[in-house]
């Protein structure tokens, strides 16, 4: 079911976006070489929890894993999404997605993004700058009318012709009373497919762009996703709602 959400509502989400927005901005301040993905991960929930928020990764579950130990999702090189924050200590030359959820007023807001840790190939320079632009080419198609398979299509369209893969297996949400709610944004689809968009609806558009191709394997942790092929992923994410029409992006600072 697709809950269309009130002004009242929609303001709430936009507050925990915020919070989202400030706390990316934070610790991809404090992305170096050097640091481990566990001393980023404090630097998030103490933030999160300053602003009266709940981090919403620490604890959820799914799929019959482990509560989720990080308040951030830590995904380095190869590793797509839900990376577990650890010892695992940046390099130079690494990529790192990382991806906050807040929870505040009992409203969810998501998003993520992709740091480089100083000098990185032109390879993972392309990868995060291509995922990024789908990024904004699915939220372009976010209009009321459309329909989501217009934000997947957009998506697919951009990072296909660049060279790179979609990942099949995960997917963009809704998001505002639950952390994920129906509908499944996939990344990629078929034009004028799938529900309807409207005013009303808040959503969260993320590509995971494999260099490679798209296979994914699950680690032994149940909760890391990585490429098949080893080779680099990048992951950017925003919470949107459809208001008068259009996207207005909630997860800016």
């Amino acid at each position: 079911m697709i809950f269309i959400k009130t002004k009242k509502e929609i303001d709430f989400i936009r507050e925990s976006c915020q919070i989202v927005a400030e706390t990316l901005q934070l610790v991809k301040s404090h992305v170096r070489e050097g640091i481990t993905t566990l001393e980023l991960d404090k630097i998030a929930e103490d933030y999160i929890r300053s602003n009266d928020a709940v981090p919403a990764f620490k604890g959820y579950s799914q799929g019959g894993a482990d509560g989720f130990p990080g308040t951030i999702c830590a995904s380095v090189n190869e590793d797509i999404v839900h990376g577990i924050p650890g010892d695992r200590v940046l390099k130079n030359g690494d990529i790192i997605s990382i991806d906050v959820g807040a929870l505040k007023n009992r409203y969810y807001g998501d998003g993520a993004l992709t740091v480089a840790v100083g000098e990185i190939s032109d390879e993972k320079k392309f990868l995060m700058k291509v995922t990024e632009e789908s990024l904004y080419k699915g939220i372009e198609a976010a209009v009321a009318g459309n329909r989501i398979g217009d934000i997947s299509a957009a998506v697919q369209h951009h990072v296909e012709s660049n060279g790179f893969s979609v990942v099949r297996e995960l997917t963009g949400h809704g998001v505002g009373r639950l952390l994920h709610e129906d509908p499944q944004i996939p990344n990629y689809g078929k034009p004028h497919s799938g529900p309807k968009i409207k005013n009303g609806m808040t959503i969260a558009i993320e590509p995971m762009v494999n260099a490679g191709a798209h296979y994914v394997r699950v680690a032994d942790d149940g909760w890391t996703v990585y490429t098949a092929d080893l080779k680099p992923a990048a992951h950017f994410e925003h919470s949107i709602a459809i208001i008068d029409g259009k996207p207005e992006i909630l997860t800016v600072c």
